[in-house]
This record gives C-alpha cells, structure tokens and sequence, in this order.
C-alpha cells in the first residue's frame, strides 16, 4: 500500500507518466545496457528487445501496478506479481538485480519528465518501484525455498533423451537427467527455460511449456521454429538453433519449472482453449486429468491452420476420449474436411455452440487474438473475469491482465 503522501502524488502524475512510459522504457533499456552489455547477451532476449515487445511488457505491468496502487489500495495485484515472478524464477533472478534495474528505471524517468519530477514525485515513484521490488522479492524468494534451492540455483544439465518431428515447424524434446534419477515434480500447465550458446558466444534463455503429465521420469517440451513475419527482425534464435542443431544425447541448460497457469484440483468443470503452438500447456493438463481417471467435465477447444499443422493433434484426442466427461472441439482456418470427426469446422473459432456454466474456470494459450476473443465470448457467457486464466508465449502484452 502507497504512504499517505505518495498515493495523491502517484494518482496525479500517473497520466503524464503513463503517457511516456514507452519512452521511459526505451531509455532505460538502453541505460542498463551500456553500464551491464553482458545482460542483453546473455540475460534478455535479444528479439524481443529489437522488436520492442520487451518495453510495451514492461510498460504495461508498470502502468498496472501503479494504477491498481491508487485504485485498489487495499488490494495486492497478485495476478501481475505471479506471473512475472514466476518467469523470473525461471531466468534464476536473484535480488541484487533490483537495485541495478530501479536506478536506471527511476533515472530514466527523471530524464523524460525533466522538472515535471520534483522531489516528492521522484520519491512517490521510488515508492511505487520498491512496493513492486520488494513483493517480487519475497514471492521469488518463497518460490526458491518451495524448490528447495538457492536464490537463482535454478539451472541443471539435461540430456536429450528422444527428438521427434511433430511438424514442418515443431520438434519434440524428451529431456531426461543424466544421473537416471526422477526430474523435478512439476504441476501441469508449468514451463521450463532453455538456455542455448549461439554462435556469437551469446547465451540467449527462452520458455516452453511442460507437455506431458507430471509422473514421467522425463520432461517433455515441443519448441515451434519461430520466424520473423517480415524480415525485420530475426528468427527466433533458440528455437531456430534447436531445430538445426539438438540430436538426441546432447545436453542442454534447463530450469526448474516455473509457471502460474497450473490445473486446479477442485472439481468444477474446466475449459481448455488454445491455438497453435499452445495446445502444450493443455497437454500436460489433459494428461494429468487422464491418469488420475478425472470426471471433470472438460471442454477442449483447438484452433489450427489445418489438421497437418495441429501438433500432437492424435494425442489430445486419445486423451479426450479417455476421460468420460470431456469434449473436444477443432477449428481449423482450411482443411477442415480431411478430418472424419464430430465437432471439427472450418475458419476462425468461435464459441457460439458452446455454453459453459458459470462455475466453469477457463485456461487459455495461444496467440493474443485468439485468446482475447476467447476471453470475450466466455466473459458474454457469463463466466467471472478471475475464473479466466491464460498464458503467453513471450512478453505479457496483454494490459488488461485478465
């Protein structure tokens, strides 16, 4: 909660500040950089930084919290704290970084807003960045003990134990410990980071969803070979090095997994939509309601380009129909007709023929369009705003943090 005297100072400088926040940002990045070059080389990823999804990220959850501060001062912001402690327990952060990114985020917007930041609103903002720091902080710090591990002990040596091809664009990964021992627990709908060295002697991190249930001896992951849509900007750099260069008996720099987008144990009924790439989380969901024999009622929703780019397309169906209350609808944008089963259509997805009941908790992944279509339709349906929860694949753009 904001002192007395911060919260008047923060409502009232939020719109100038949110106004130039994508400029702060900028500023900022550049700053951190020069004083610590290391970090965009071996630390961030250095696609989002050229593509600027990395300062629209940071801009909004900034922009949030400071808003949910004033607005809600009696409320924590769980929701955007979670998932970015998450992720970076995921990147093995520890807290002396806090105090490197508040100095250049705070001189950053002092060289912005020139006089506009006096004293008191420079110590109103310092407010706001420690109150966020600080509860990062202590989740970081209690999701590390939950590990059993020091701040930042988070990478281990995995081997590739299998490498299939699941399409023109995705490959499997079977990871597996070198020792032969169990790998971590993990609970479904988590990810883990995977961090390569490119040829430039850059050691470059990126996330990928758990897709397989949590009782296996071996972790399974399937990386989408990501590509540039214009030639802007690179292809993704880890996935494209994995897809040219991983064979089977390599090992690989992996995290321990991390992830808020995780399957609730109650027995209400669930409703899993993704697309693309982000059937993954599902996957590991689907399957851990299969082995326990679940009665949930579930509705599956997949939508694809065709069946040929669906991965894991025979899986997810096998686990469906493995579970007596579940249901599985397929969009595919063309193709459609290749597919002999029900509840298979062509073009966009839409829930139009679906209706789930009000008590029903909604997972969803995939692309932002898709999901915030999805959310709309469900939210019309009647279900509540925190009863929908999603991933992203990437910088969380998604300002309105369902």
């Amino acid at each position: 909660m904001l002192s007395a005297q911060s919260a008047p100072v923060v409502r009232a400088t939020l719109p100038v500040v949110g106004a130039s926040l994508a400029t702060i940002t900028e500023l900022f990045y550049r700053r951190l950089f020069e004083e610590r070059p290391e970090l965009l080389r071996h630390l961030f990823n250095r696609t989002n930084q050229a593509t600027g999804a990395q300062r629209e990220a940071l801009a909004g959850s900034v922009a949030a919290f400071a808003t949910l501060l004033v607005e809600r001062p009696d409320e924590r912001p769980d929701a955007i704290l979670a998932r970015i402690a998450h992720k970076h327990v995921s990147l093995g952060i520890t807290p002396d970084k806090y105090p490197l990114v508040g100095r250049h985020l705070l001189g950053a917007v002092a060289e912005v807003l020139g006089d506009a930041v006096t004293p008191e609103v420079g110590a109103a903002w310092d407010e706001v960045y420690w109150l966020m720091a600080n509860a990062l902080i202590a989740i970081e710090a209690r999701l590390y003990a939950e590990a059993g591990v020091e701040n930042g002990d988070v990478w281990r040596r995995m081997e590739i134990a299998e490498l299939r091809r699941e399409s023109a664009d995705a490959v499997s990964l079977v990871l597996r410990r070198p020792d032969g021992r169990p790998t971590a627990a993990f609970r479904p709908g988590q990810y883990v980071s995977v961090r390569v060295e490119l040829p430039d002697g850059a050691h470059q991190i990126r996330q990928y969803s758990l897709s397989t249930a949590p009782d296996h001896k071996t972790w399974r992951i399937t990386v989408k070979r990501e590509k540039a849509a214009d030639g802007t900007v690179p292809d993704g750099e880890v996935s494209s090095w994995l897809h040219a260069h991983a064979k089977v008996g390599d090992l690989l720099d992996v995290s321990l997994p991390a992830g808020d987008l995780v399957l609730p144990e109650a027995g209400t009924p669930l409703f899993l939509a993704s697309a693309g790439i982000g059937i993954t989380p599902m996957l590991s969901m689907l399957g851990h309601l299969a082995l326990t024999s679940s009665t949930r009622p579930v509705t599956v929703v997949h939508a694809d380009r065709s069946p040929h780019d669906h991965v894991h397309g025979d899986e997810q169906a096998d686990l469906v129909s493995r579970l007596t209350g579940a249901d599985l609808h397929l969009w595919y944008e063309n193709d459609a007709h290749r597919s002999p089963a029900a509840n298979v259509f062509t073009g966009r997805a839409t829930l139009d023929h679906l209706a789930p009941t009000p008590d029903t908790t909604a997972y969803l992944c995939g692309p932002l369009p898709f999901m915030r279509m999805v959310r709309g339709e469900l939210l019309t349906k009647g279900l509540h705003p925190s009863a929908i929860h999603y991933e992203v694949f990437g910088p969380d753009l998604w300002r309105d943090h369902p």
